[in-house]
């Protein structure tokens, strides 16, 4: 018979490393026709993350997305870059980028003021003009004033920035400090069919709630949350690297090490909670590995639910909910026994 159960898990995640020097650096050049290039040290997995660079930059310009070329992962002309690990890219990368880009459009404003008549500060970059803030109509394009800056004054608008996340190293005798600057939550609500004379376990259905900071590409967060959930369901249920008696690795190809296909995952309901980190680029935190952390609590806390037994080792195959669903009947009719 199939019992069905739910399960719920929560989680917290540091973004970037513990204590120790975390930085990325950029480099930003407004370019004379408008564009701008970014160079960073970052590498694009799969991820997204050069979409999301690119947008940090583009807001912060005041220009389209399609206006920025990213050179990325070249160590012979970006600047650099920790590395695209630890979920740190758009929090710790993202603040470079925005300070580099911050920087070349300040010497926009600087050539820009003179001509429109009006202080630095008074000036904004949007629409890809630079303009008189609440007079939009007194403006001059970027790729004018870039051109002007390199032509005319002599000062073409670059911007180089680094960025570290502000830590406090522990204390070796109290354990007490702040490790990491800002911290990522989840919740994930996992529904299971379990069928108790085979121990096969179904994941229905998801829903996860997860707290990125802002979101600056809702799709992509949406999308690094399901991939995150069918890397957690691998976990729970189905990934085991098996060996025999003599320590060799028996499944070391993906014909008998299972993971999860299409087929395999679940309806996903997904809410990106919103808020709004003051140190992460325009609120942005990270959403990369956090993910997965609590989806196997989720759908194993759901197992219990199910079938009333505890699974303290992954992968819960059939094999071992069965034989824990066994061991519970068999302490349930020597108990009825004794008695």
């Amino acid at each position: 018979m199939k019992r069905r159960g739910r399960g719920i898990a929560c989680m917290w995640y540091p973004i970037g490393f513990t204590v120790a020097a975390n930085p990325s650096a950029a480099t930003v050049k407004v370019n004379e026709d408008g564009t701008a290039t970014v160079l960073t040290g970052t590498v694009e997995t799969g991820q997204g993350a050069l979409t999301v660079l690119s947008q940090i930059a583009a807001e912060e310009l005041g220009i389209a997305m399609d206006d920025i070329h990213i050179v990325s992962g070249d160590t012979d002309v970006a600047p650099m870059d920790t590395g695209a690990i630890a979920s740190r890219t758009t929090y710790v990368t993202g603040n470079a980028i925005r300070l580099a880009a911050e920087k070349a459009k300040l010497i926009l404003f600087d050539v820009a003021a003179p001509v429109l008549g009006v202080k630095p500060s008074q000036l904004e970059a949007r629409d890809r003009k630079i303009q008189v803030k609440n007079y939009p109509q007194r403006c001059l394009g970027i790729g004018e004033v870039a051109h002007r800056a390199q032509v005319v004054m002599g000062e073409p608008a670059i911007g180089s920035a680094s960025w570290n996340p502000p830590t406090v190293a522990m204390d070796p005798e109290t354990g007490q400090g702040k490790p990491f600057s800002t911290y990522v939550y989840a919740t994930q609500v996992a529904e299971v069919d379990v069928d108790d004379e085979t121990g096969e376990v179904e994941v229905l259905r998801i829903v996860a709630a997860h707290d990125c900071g802002t979101a600056i590409n809702p799709m992509l967060v949406e999308g690094q949350i399901e991939g995150g959930i069918s890397m957690g369901i691998g976990f729970a249920l189905q990934e085991e690297m098996l060996f025999d008696k003599d320590g060799r690795h028996v499944n070391p190809n993906l014909t008998n090490y299972i993971m999860p296909t299409s087929l395999d995952m679940p309806e996903i309901e997904v809410d990106i909670v919103p808020s709004f980190d003051p140190t992460g680029p325009f609120g942005a935190k990270g959403v990369g590995e956090p993910t997965a952390v609590p989806t196997a609590a989720a759908i194993l806390n759901a197992v219990h639910d199910a079938v009333g037994v505890r699974i303290t080792s992954l992968p819960a195959t059939a094999e071992k909910v069965l034989a824990a669903i066994k061991a519970k009947r068999e302490g349930a009719t020597k108990k009825l026994t004794a008695v």
